[in-house]
């Protein structure tokens, strides 16, 4: 019957698409049906339950399909899109389906409802704004796997006011097979009226729209709540959606899952709540909770208060991630009650490996080409913030994604939306969590030839073919051995610069693309760094370096040179010479002569370049790649007019940095106006006043160090009103910030820092309209904040590092209570 039925709507496609002008999207959901066809042919599928559920499936997007082809609907191709997803999503299904057209279902949610700590607020947060307060219709619970969406959602649904306030009550797991039929199913098996059960039997041999049908009937006329537990994100749930009915009468439909890229928009422009990791407090709470629950250990076998402090040390590897703390403790009872050892020797041996393996399958929901770049993570230290620039390059260098540097931008967003990295407000810098990090080290071990090192003398390199390596120095001899070096494509050394290698070290590496020596301590590049031929990227940030050798002249292919955060550090002529160079980053150089321009043709990037030594005719650069562009040691005598002219005739100049010399004042930089391609600006330097233009198109602008006695925000509202992103760093001396009606009407992230003096913030009643983020830190005075804009139902965060009064005082107000995340600390 399946067979059959899937001919049929394959016939139907295939006349209407002949009957109409051709449509390549409608081609190709014809042609990924046909596939499924074979498939279903070629195992032999017996009818089974699950392949009823799949094949139902399809013959509802086919439906959907022929209706938006027929319409010619405006948003035909991206709905087409969502509906080949899931096609293919089905098929790979199938292709997992025995012979029977069978397979055992189960779920992969791994978060346990035994032990909960830390979510009460979260818990009343959600029901008073979100799920019973608030104007949205859907709200989606998001987090990496194990940080407890599943748990939340559960202490929702069951909380006596939500009991109390919706008629209808309904939740369903996602399962290894999850189709909307089956979901259907499940909803209205838990909505039905008791006494009018339908069999299981009766509801799996209707169609869907059926089904929806009757759904709809169930929950028409009721306010109700709809759990839907960890959505697959290429689940289209566009016709489930359509058996909603009463949308608006305070119904609400909570999903939680992995990624925010769950298909809800056609239902309703959803709100998600971000899940965060527990803080250091509550990590040892759920500990103590899992290791005392039922009193297994008695006695001597109890864990001893005088060890907490060890304890919690070793809670940090959990970083907050609930599954892992809960796994941690539950074998640390099972070691103690098995095997009698001290508490000090279990805490110092802790095994991940069973956590690890409860988040394989959040690993396996990795879209392929996003895999290569999450195995790269293992490359960098455990719980560092990582730079946006530095992650797309070591990916494009090292061949971890065949793909642009903008389509790893694309990449870096992917992993944020799927809950693998977390990134900050302005979409610079990167972070992953702990555990997730060890899980991309094991992987990358298993599929990428990649081996750590610890120079202690206790481990060599491994006999196998390695293809990249990181290597932890310490302050011991450094052990090496040349005969696998030849194989590397990458070597990162982490630790504490101390590296006793001959120069004949360095002539070993003849694949050798990816070099980082990033924090290391290095005082000395030796000459011999000049053999590495194939060399791309040379990441030295933050070391010692007073010179660099003249043979960095031989590297032909190097692409990224990273010599920033080396004080004074004197570069040879011949790097404006390096053709292949992309990215060149430096601070505080010594160069003998101003840069060529045959040097900076090809660079995309170039920070930060003394204005004395800028060449200001680059009359010939106007078509060239320069997107990034930082200039320092600018002073009063400083010819910005002229160097402005010169910046302006580069139209790819998209992000501009202007630096001031030590501690004299910028020049008047008034003629900002005429660099019409820049998007981002900041400006780090003392300032008598304010420009009085600024660049047209500019969303982001950061001000540092400007120290200006007079309040920026009335003369920033008039010149750069349509700003997304503003900070002030140490940009402002007075004590009162006035923002006054109407301004601002753009921005979505405001920070202000160190303003040493700031005691009063206001504004109107229309100021920042679309503000969602606000961070405070260093304003040791500021003890209110403008109501005007917290208090905004669309504010979503607040950050603030303020005295401990007034970090107090701000807690218990009721100025934050609506605010969706709030993170007040005190100043250390």
């Amino acid at each position: 019957m399946s067979e059959a039925l899937l001919l049929s709507v394959i016939q139907k496609l295939d006349i209407n698409y002949r009957e109409n002008e051709t449509n390549n999207e409608m081609e190709r959901v014809m042609k990924e049906m046909r596939e499924i066809m074979d498939i279903v042919r070629d195992k032999k599928l017996e009818e089974g339950r699950i392949l009823n559920f799949l094949v139902s499936d399809l013959v509802d997007m086919a439906d959907d399909a022929l209706d938006l082809f027929i319409s010619q609907h405006k948003s035909y191709g991206r709905m087409s899109k969502s509906i080949y997803s899931w096609m293919g999503e089905i098929k790979k299904q199938m292709l997992k389906l025995g012979d029977d057209g069978a397979e055992m279902r189960s779920s992969e949610t791994v978060e346990d409802d035994k032990y909960v700590v830390g979510l009460d607020e979260d818990v009343e947060f959600l029901i008073r704004k979100r799920i019973i307060g608030g104007a949205g219709k859907s709200v989606l619970i998001k987090g990496m796997c194990g940080i407890g969406k599943t748990t939340l959602a559960r202490e929702i649904y069951n909380h006596p006011t939500v009991v109390e306030h919706f008629e209808r009550r309904a939740w369903v797991s996602n399962s290894t097979h999850f189709t909307i039929k089956e979901l259907l199913i499940k909803l209205i098996q838990q909505l039905e009226d008791p006494q009018n059960l339908h069999t299981s039997s009766v509801l799996e041999n209707m169609d869907n729209r059926s089904l929806r049908d009757m759904l709809s009937q169930h929950l028409r006329g009721k306010r109700y709540l709809i759990v839907l537990d960890d959505v697959p994100k290429q689940m289209r749930l566009k016709s489930f959606l359509e058996a909603l009915p009463d949308q608006y009468n305070g119904s609400r439909l909570l999903l939680t899952s992995h990624t925010t890229q769950v298909d809800i928009k056609v239902y309703d422009a959803n709100v998600y709540y971000k899940m965060k990791p527990l803080d250091s407090k509550k990590s040892w709470q759920l500990f103590m909770r899992t290791i005392n629950h039922g009193n297994k250990l008695t006695g001597d076998h109890k864990f001893p208060m005088s060890l907490e402090y060890m304890g919690k040390q070793m809670l940090r590897k959990c970083d907050g991630l609930p599954l892992a703390i809960k796994e941690v403790g539950k074998h640390l009872v099972e070691k103690k009650l098995s095997g009698g050892s001290e508490w000090e020797q279990l805490l110092e041996s802790v095994d991940f490996g069973s956590t690890l393996k409860l988040l394989e399958p959040f690993y396996h929901k990795l879209d392929p080409k996003l895999e290569s770049c999450f195995l790269c993570m293992a490359f960098f230290k455990e719980n560092t913030t990582l730079r946006a620039e530095k992650l797309i390059q070591i990916w494009v260098t090292g061949g971890a994604v065949e793909d642009s540097e903008d389509g790893c931008g694309r990449n870096l967003e992917d992993l944020v939306n799927e809950s693998f990295i977390d990134v900050n407000d302005k979409g610079t810098k990167y972070h992953m969590n702990v555990v997730l990090h060890m899980l991309s080290i094991q992987k990358a071990q298993e599929k990428l030839g990649f081996e750590m090192l610890r120079n202690n003398g206790n481990n060599r390199p491994s006999e196998s073919r390695c293809h990249h390596r990181v290597v932890i120095c310490s302050r011991d001899k450094f052990n090496y051995s040349t005969d696998q070096d030849k194989h590397l494509v990458s070597l990162f050394f982490h630790g504490g610069g101390y590296m006793d290698t001959r120069p004949s070290y360095w002539k070993n590496f003849e694949q050798l693309k990816i070099l980082d020596l990033e924090d290391f301590g290095l005082k000395i590049l030796p000459d011999t760094i000049g053999t590495l031929m194939e060399l791309r990227y040379l990441g030295l940030r933050n070391n010692y370096l007073k010179d660099l050798p003249q043979s960095l002249g031989c590297l032909e292919k190097l692409e990224v040179l990273d010599i920033a955060q080396n004080f004074m550090v004197e570069i040879p002529n011949i790097i404006w010479e390096m053709w292949s160079l992309s990215h060149l980053y430096m601070s505080d150089v010594i160069s003998r002569k101003p840069l060529k321009i045959v040097g900076i043709w090809f660079m995309k990037t170039l920070t930060y370049v003394s204005v004395d030594n800028w060449t200001y005719d680059l009359s010939d650069l106007k078509f060239g790649c320069l997107k990034k562009l930082g200039i320092e040691e600018l002073d009063g005598n400083s010819d910005v007019s002229k160097l402005f002219a010169s910046l302006a005739e580069l139209y790819s100049l998209k992000h501009l940095i202007l630096r001031g010399y030590r501690f004299r004042s910028m020049p008047c930089l008034d003629e900002l106006r005429i660099l019409e391609n820049v998007r981002t600006l900041k400006l780090d330097g003392l300032l008598t006043r304010l420009p009085t233009s600024f660049p047209p198109n500019i969303e982001s602008l950061t001000l540092v160090n400007s120290c200006l006695d007079e309040d920026p925000m009335p003369l920033l509202a008039e010149k750069v009103g349509s700003l997304k992103y503003l900070k002030l760093r140490n940009a402002y001396t007075g004590q009162q910030m006035v923002m006054l009606d109407d301004s601002f009407p753009e921005l979505e992230v405001m920070c202000i820092e160190e303003l040493w003096n700031l005691r009063n913030l206001q504004g109107g009643k229309k100021t920042m309209l679309l503000l969602k983020k606000l961070e405070i830190h260093d304003c040791p005075y500021l003890d209110t904040l403008p109501e005007e804009i917290v208090k905004k139902y669309w504010f979503e965060d607040l950050k603030m590092v303020a005295t401990k009064s007034i970090a107090s005082k701000l807690r218990n107000s009721d100025l934050i209570s609506k605010i969706e995340t709030v993170n007040i600390n005190p100043m250390s």
